[in-house]
């Protein structure tokens, strides 16, 4: 499996450091339904407003229905398509757009659901499995494939499957696996006590 550990200014908890959006899949290896649930059961105890819980996912197992997720496959761009192809599942992060509770519009309702996908993405990590959330595809297309409901919110498109060699890949997509882990630094994205005062 490749690695490419977080280089942090602090420690931080080794499953955080560890999570990384890889490419390289390993076609021969399928992720077991036990996995599938233990990510799924991850993501439903993200934290939500109201506790509404307003993520809805779905699941796409090449190895349990590849008609389905060549379906969902086809609906990613040209360049997500030539490294997905190896990974046997996709998943659809995706959000209702109205409380549960009284049928309101809820603003908050994607950034849940993105809290419910980076759990299900630490857990990934937890499980020795790669996941790798893309924004690249025809949501409009997805949406009329799988006749997800106009209220809602498609949000965007994880794969997940065991890491292989990146020398599996070719051209650009070799090289954004093979190139170094960056970050902008601490003082640039976090302020104390007031905007544009750099924490660190």
């Amino acid at each position: 499996m490749s690695r490419k550990p977080a280089v942090t200014s602090v420690a931080i908890d080794n499953t955080i450091a560890e999570r990384w959006s890889g490419r390289a899949y390993d076609a021969s290896k399928p992720v077991t339904h036990e996995q599938t649930i233990a990510l799924l059961e991850a993501a439903r105890w993200a934290p939500s407003c109201y506790g509404d819980q307003p993520w809805r996912f779905i699941v796409w197992d090449k190895n349990k229905d590849a008609a389905a997720w060549q379906k969902a496959f086809e609906t990613l761009v040209e360049f997500n398509q030539g490294w997905v192809k190896e990974s046997p599942v996709l998943v659809l992060i995706a959000a209702d757009t109205k409380f549960h509770h009284n049928g309101k519009p809820n603003p908050f309702a994607a950034y849940d659901s993105g809290a419910a996908a980076e759990n299900l993405c630490l857990q990934a990590t937890a499980l020795g499995l790669q996941a790798h959330q893309m924004a690249g595809f025809d949501a409009d297309k997805l949406r009329a494939a799988f006749t997800v409901p106009e209220q809602i919110q498609i949000i965007a498109l994880i794969s997940v499957g065991y890491a292989a060699d990146p020398a599996t890949l070719e051209g650009e997509i070799r090289e954004r696996e093979l190139a170094p882990r960056t970050r902008r630094e601490l003082g640039e994205l976090f302020f104390d006590s007031a905007w544009g005062k750099p924490i660190a």
